[in-house]
């Protein structure tokens, strides 16, 4: 029987240096494909040449030709929003979506400016949806995270019928991937930290910092930390072991360059805490092994409360003692396993003396509970049910149906506005239904209004006309009285007149 062919799509950097999505990818393609063919391709150039899969290089010509020799596609991020072709390949989508990005980019874009934040957001919700409706199967970090995404595939309709009837557990459409650790231990090749970089000593207790810097976690409640640190005890040095991340094109960096400053203001710059620019991924294992406690510090938001902290499996990979902010899924893992030490968010109390304490707690106390763990974390045993999809690879049980009817998040958008201004549609008909009969009711009660009116002014002509004639009367009788007055005034002259010429009035 033929080989599956796997496609596995990063835009991450695949080289020496690597971040946690090329990580992810890197390890897929190695455990997947010892039983399929496996292409890992990334858009950069790589000098690394891998044995158990091929690695390429992509633009949008070359990546459409792979995807439409392969069985599988695994992708994840804004790969499918910015190749929509991807959409109609004839082989199985494998979104993998262990980081909730969306959660990410919200302290990560915290600095911009409210339009361009709000359109980043915009084009990363588009982004996360065409994931989420396109998808045959779904792979994720945690339980927790499958809730989360539950959630979403519930409001946009991909939970129905068809995925239903598939299986009442939805395992066929979305399961758990977490991060790994490697299935050997780790090796210490050479030393690379006590004894050899300037200002750190054979004997001195390191603090590691295991991963980027990023706006999401707080390394400057750390750096307070060692203050005071440093003022007990000058044989306690914080190394971090990335400050700029292999992938040019990842923002968020204020909060690393604000680490530095911070270090620099409190005189502990290269004395106390000190920077790797980034370390090699097959360079790490000599870091985490001569150091002494592995540190992570998050901040209490909503991304960390999905989280799934990759860098504190390399902790348990190396049997590193763990000093880790609570809240996420991990740090409830290394509070019960007692695995090291969970502070509060933006403590230096509790920081200071969580690193303190570790002092005191030779490594080798934890190696037994480490080995338990670490055993369940092999990337060959937390891959099973991605490796198990893609050797017998389908499509999601609603795929023909459902991405007939809906294609992307503006679609959803637009078919949203368009029953909201139906259902306003509707109201205002009934609005206008209401205004039309009262509309009526003051049309009949006008046209009373008006007869009475008419009735009005009929009867006020008419008094008008009765008043008219008799102001006429009573000009008639004026004049008559005028007349009478006046005849009988010269009646009484003309008497007055006869007397004063000696006459009788008889």
């Amino acid at each position: 029987m033929d080989q599956q062919r796997v496609l596995i799509i990063t835009h991450d950097v695949v080289d020496e240096n690597m971040a946690g999505p090329a990580i992810r990818c890197w390890e897929f393609a190695r455990v997947i494909g010892r039983e399929a063919k496996v292409t890992l391709a990334t858009p950069h150039a790589s000098s690394l040449s891998p044995s158990e899969f091929d690695l390429v290089r992509y633009d949008g010509e070359r990546l459409e030709a792979l995807a439409c020799e392969s069985d599988v596609v695994i992708l994840s991020g804004a790969i499918l929003w910015h190749f929509p072709f991807l959409r109609s390949v004839d082989a199985s989508l494998v979104m993998d979506i262990y980081d909730p990005f969306l959660l990410e980019s919200l302290p990560m874009l915290s600095r911009e400016p409210g339009i361009a934040r709000r359109r980043r957001h915009a084009d990363t919700l588009d982004a996360l949806t065409d994931l989420l409706i396109w998808g045959d199967y779904f792979v994720c970090s945690s339980e927790r995270q499958r809730d989360y995404w539950l959630g979403w595939l519930n409001a946009l309709g991909r939970i129905n019928p068809d995925t239903y009837d598939d299986d009442p557990t939805l395992r066929r459409l979305i399961d758990v991937v977490p991060f790994g650790v490697p299935d050997t231990p780790p090796e210490h090749t050479h030393p690379v930290l006590k004894g050899v970089r300037p200002g750190l000593s054979a004997i001195d207790h390191v603090v590691l910092w295991g991963g980027g810097v990023y706006n999401w976690f707080d390394p400057l409640t750390l750096i307070r930390a060692m203050e005071r640190v440093s003022s007990q005890r000058d044989d306690v040095k914080l190394v971090f072991l990335g400050i700029h991340h292999p992938n040019p094109e990842v923002g968020g960096h204020e909060m690393a360059e604000q680490t530095i400053a911070l270090s620099r203001e409190l005189g502990l710059y290269e004395t106390c805490v000190f920077f790797n620019d980034w370390t090699p991924y097959n360079e790490r294992q000599n870091y985490l092994l001569e150091a002494d406690v592995g540190i992570s510090l998050h901040f209490a938001h909503l991304e960390t409360h999905f989280s799934f902290r990759t860098r504190l499996l390399d902790y348990i990979w190396a049997g590193l003692p763990i000093i880790v902010t609570q809240g996420d899924v991990l740090s409830s893992l290394v509070e019960e396993r007692e695995l090291g030490w969970t502070v509060d968010y933006e403590s230096v109390d509790d920081v200071t003396e969580a690193i303190l304490v570790s002092t005191e707690s030779p490594r080798g106390e934890f190696d037994r509970r480490f080995a338990a763990v670490a055993a369940d974390l092999q990337w060959k045993a937390v891959i099973e049910p991605l490796l198990a999809f893609c050797l017998e690879p389908r499509q999601a049980a609603d795929r023909g149906r459902f991405q007939r009817d809906i294609q992307s998040l503006p679609s959803l958008k637009l078919i949203s506005q368009i029953n909201a201004l139906r259902r306003d549609l509707n109201n205002r008909d009934q609005r206008l239904s209401r205004l039309q009969e009262a509309l009526g009711e003051r049309k009949a009660s006008i046209t009373d209004l008006r007869g009475q009116l008419e009735t009005e002014k009929r009867r006020l002509a008419a008094e008008h006309e009765a008043l008219r004639a008799r102001e006429e009367e009573v000009g008639r009788l004026r004049e008559t009285i005028t007349e009478i007055r006046q005849g009988r005034v010269m009646r009484f002259l003309d008497g007055i007149n006869h007397i004063v010429k000696g006459g009788s009035l008889w």
